[in-house]
């Protein structure tokens, strides 16, 4: 299914039969990622007030499990500016279209005192003159221990604030990053990056969404592609997602 879309004065096409995941799936086990001190998601079988479990192995008539998670916490997820503030901004509410021209970039991330950061030159460097409404970060190294990573008390890589003080005067309205949050693990609640990006000393980018936890594979090449944006309907500042890329065909 080819698919021929204008955006900017310009015409691209992308084959819609050809997705690229680049989500994490969420699992009931240790080997789940895992971010900020909590315990492994838990999918178990709904007991009813008879003390029946709601599982077809056991004789129901249904696989009928609840869930426990933190989107935060436990995989990838899509945020809006209500993680950080005072007021309640729901990402549900505030996300309203899902599909955008983006750009993948890697970047190694730097060297700085005790920490691994991403700076405001690397981004620079990477996108140059395009405009994106989507930036996907992609880290190096890029191995497959970031499906199942435990991340706490690590001090994973994170974005300077003139790094994301950069994206936002870009334009760039929806970030998308492999790693568990876009600011230092253990920054005393300052956190730097997401308030540059969402602007909360200004006009608060509301529109404006942070995607972590992604995972993009190394057979994808940087570039040009388009990203489908895909939410849970949670009425919460950040959701479970699903980003899905699409390549965009050169003729």
């Amino acid at each position: 299914m080819i698919a021929s879309i204008q955006t900017n004065s310009k015409k691209y096409k992308i084959d819609f039969t050809k997705p690229i995941d680049i989500s994490i799936p969420l699992r009931a086990a240790s080997t789940n990622v895992s971010a900020y001190y909590l315990e492994p998601p838990k999918i178990d079988p709904a007991i009813d007030d008879q003390g029946f479990s709601a599982q077809v192995s056991e004789g129901a008539s249904v696989n009928f499990n609840n869930i426990s998670f933190n989107p935060h916490a436990h995989g990838t997820h899509t945020e809006c500016v209500g993680h950080i503030t005072e007021d309640f901004y729901s990402v549900n509410e505030n996300l309203k279209q899902f599909f955008f021209l983006a750009e993948v970039i890697t970047v190694v991330v730097e060297k700085k005192e005790d920490d691994l950061v991403i700076s405001k030159k690397q981004l620079q460097f990477a996108l140059g003159n395009k405009k994106r409404k989507a930036v996907v970060i992609r880290t190096i190294p890029n191995t497959l221990d970031k499906l199942n990573k435990q991340y706490s008390h690590t001090n994973p890589p994170y974005l300077l604030e003139d790094a994301a003080t950069y994206l936002r005067e870009k334009g760039v309205e929806h970030l998308l990053v492999d790693l568990p949050s876009i600011d230092k693990e253990k920054d005393e609640g300052e956190w730097l990056a997401h308030n540059a990006f969402w602007n909360t000393n200004g006009k608060i980018r509301k529109h404006a969404t942070i995607t972590e936890f992604i995972y993009v594979q190394n057979f994808v090449e940087d570039g040009t592609y388009f990203l489908n944006l895909q939410i849970a309907p949670f009425e919460n500042d950040a959701t479970p997602s699903k980003p899905v890329l699409y390549q965009v065909i050169t003729d």
